[in-house]
């Protein structure tokens, strides 16, 4: 008889103590001592009781350590624009093309590098970079399990050990195994295994191979909402599944690569990485609610896919010669990235289930389907880059970079091929000057050569793939270190064209986006007790072009978030040694919801709360946390896409007990 949910997630922490009883557990709190254990950079396997976003971010742009996000800003959204999509994505600094993002079980921490945190990655991209630190095994013998609940009624077991087999050799293993409920009465089953090692094969070079393979047997696909004409739809029913239950998408994920760090010689360092992503789904669906009506009533309509495969290689190769004179560090570096990618789509059969309403549960049987054929797209890009970073002490630093890219996409049903070539000279110049008692200031300009992503959904040409982009941003500001805490305050100018729903309904492009903005970060402890990441960004996005002057278009753009404001601080406080507070407040300004701009989703505010408590458990660090996201309750729709909606989380409760040993 299977194990349900609750009982895996204990089991695996009863498995985890058996092992911690005789495994060398690394703790990072005194025994005696009743604290916290010490945060976190990149935490592995032994080290997890230690995550903590607040107190282990640099500034306010976006951190992800475990579990734990915050920021302004994410993977999905720098600036207002995608780095996923336009392909800004990095492995410990290398470049990665992800069709699906690494498992948790393999990215141990994630940072957005923005602003004068880019200064330290060379080759740097207009709406920044998102940079992925992968878990790598210590030297030492070392494991955690962690088990979490939430009030939807979600169960997940995480399990992560480092096993040394040599003083040269250190392996990782980790699973999950995720079943997960959702507000909307959707139903996610998820099972990941993954192995990371890290093998000193030289003195000199270093290896770190990593697989992660994740199989989603069941994820219940939940509606987008159509309004009829230029409204929002009304608030949606909660924990009612609107749809047929065989709309059910199943996917297998892979993401697998080698990164290498070989010292050459004194002053010559070659960093290179390999990597391939993939997404298999024997099936998938939409669940589009068509024609929603304020008073419920809508049609419903099932698009059925069949086999759908997307998959990407991608890798860099960079070298690097160092030289010091004197206070000056200079780095050269010479490097080549390239990706080929694979998505095999369409041939969808649209399945009209007549008036549906959005509170209504359907019991529409499973038809035949009728697919058509499918198309394919390939691409193959290839950059040749130069770069230079130098470093004066106590001065300042500078960062050129020149790049060329050789890009051909082909895109099309077999025998009928449109094809996109482009290749473009991309540069770089960055700067950041000292100016005394902790003040920089920086500056700099970067051209880049991104992906536009595919049509989405309710788009007439759903899931084709969007032709590459030049893409141009200028940003400058100051930043200041004042003790342990660190404030920047910079302004940005991004520039690219603007893809949206014309008049036909076909997603394609509608004319410029230029986005003007201001941003602010302050992080760091204010007191022992006491830290905060605090930040704002204020941007005046707006669209030109021929659709803006026919009417077609508004001069803002879908989804643009012209304000958002973020707040997240970490109390500990002194008379209680082991326990903390934390609190997350999170504020959006309106958005425009539709390319005419008349319909906005309305300003909104989350609150989340939360509570851990450090203790030893059988002699190791183990920490209960508990947490309350969207406390105040907010629940409404949020943006899907140009006049297309999803449903808001509402309040949700999350407990979860992690195990260091």
């Amino acid at each position: 008889m299977a194990m349900p949910a609750p009982g895996i997630a204990l089991g695996s922490l009863l498995v985890a103590a058996l092992l911690a009883g005789s495994a060398a557990g690394q703790t990072s709190a005194d025994p005696a001592s009743g604290s916290l254990p010490a945060p976190v950079v990149t935490p592995a396997a032994g080290n997890r009781a230690g995550e903590n976003a607040v107190r282990g971010a640099g500034d306010a742009f976006g951190t992800v350590i475990g579990r734990e996000e915050i920021g302004l800003y994410g993977a999905e959204d720098i600036r207002g624009f995608s780095p996923v999509v336009a392909g800004n994505i990095r492995i410990e600094g290398l470049y990665f093309d992800p069709v699906i993002f690494p498992s948790d079980r393999i990215s141990g921490a994630t940072s957005i590098r923005v602003g004068p945190s880019a200064l330290g990655s060379p080759f740097p991209a207009p709406t920044g970079l998102v940079d992925i630190a992968l878990r790598v095994p210590e030297g030492e013998r070392a494991g955690s399990a962690l088990a979490s609940i939430d009030s939807f009624g979600s169960h997940v077991a995480e399990l992560d050990l480092a096993l040394p087999l040599s003083d040269r050799l250190s392996i990782g293993v980790g699973a999950l195994i995720s079943r997960e409920r959702f507000v909307n009465a959707a139903h996610d089953e998820k099972y990941e295994g993954a192995f990371i090692a890290r093998w000193q094969a030289t003195d000199a070079l270093v290896l770190t191979p990593f697989l992660s393979l994740a199989v989603t047997p069941r994820d219940d696909v939940g509606p987008i909402f159509l309004p009829a004409g230029d409204v929002l739809p009304p608030d949606p029913p909660r924990r009612r599944f609107i749809g047929p239950r065989w709309v059910r998408r199943r996917d297998t994920e892979v993401n697998a690569g080698l990164v290498a760090d070989w010292a050459l010689a004194s002053g010559w360092a070659l960093k290179a990485g390999l990597f391939r992503s993939s997404v298999s789904l024997p099936n998938d669906f939409s669940n589009l609610l068509t024609d929603v009506t304020p008073d419920g009533r809508a049609g419903q309509t099932i698009l059925a896919d069949p086999r759908l495969f997307f998959a990407s290689n991608s890798g860099e190769v960079r070298l690097t010669r160092q030289l010091a004179d004197g206070p000056r560090t200079h780095r050269l570096h010479l490097a080549v990235r390239g990706r080929q990618a694979f998505r095999r789509f369409g041939g969808s059969d649209a399945i009209d289930l007549g008036e549906a309403g959005i509170g209504r549960i359907s019991t529409a049987p499973k038809p035949l389907f009728r697919f058509g054929a499918q198309e394919e797209d390939r691409v193959r890009q290839v950059t040749g880059a130069i770069g230079y970073d130098g470093e004066w002490r106590g001065l300042g630093t500078v960062s050129l970079g020149l790049q060329r890219s050789d890009y051909a996409k082909r895109i099309g049903l077999p025998g009928l091929k449109q094809a996109i070539d482009a290749g473009p000279w991309l540069g770089n110049a960055n700067a950041a000057i000292r100016l005394g008692h902790g003040t920089e200031v920086y500056g700099g300009f970067v051209t880049g050569l991104e992906e536009s992503g595919i049509a989405p959904d309710n788009a007439s040409n759903r899931n084709e793939a969007l032709p590459a982009i030049i893409t141009r941003q200028i940003d400058a500001g100051l930043r200041q270190t004042l003790g342990g805490i660190t404030l920047v305050a910079g302004v940005f100018r991004l520039a690219k064209p603007y893809f949206n729903l014309d008049a036909q309904g076909r997603f394609g492009p509608l004319g410029q986006l230029v986005s003007r903005g201001i941003e602010a970060s302050v992080a760091g402890p204010l007191t022992p007790s006491l830290s905060i990441v605090a930040g704002g960004v204020f941007s005046d996005p707006r669209v030109s072009g021929q659709a803006v002057a026919s009417g077609v278009s508004g001069r803002l753009p879908v989804g643009a978030v012209r304000r958002r404001l973020n707040l997240s601080a970490d109390w500990r406080p002194p008379f209680a040694p082991g326990l903390s507070f934390d609190i997350g407040l999170f504020a959006n300004s309106s958005t425009a919801a539709t390319v005419n701009n008349a319909v906005h989703v309305p300003a909104q505010t989350f609150i989340d709360l939360g509570a851990r408590y450090g203790f030893r458990l059988a002699g190791h660090d183990a920490v209960l946390r508990a947490q309350i996201f969207n406390a105040g309750g907010v629940n409404g729709v949020y943006l899907e896409g140009a006049g297309a909606y999803g449903l808001n989380d509402g309040r949700v409760a999350q407990l979860y007990l992690t195990l260091d040993f």
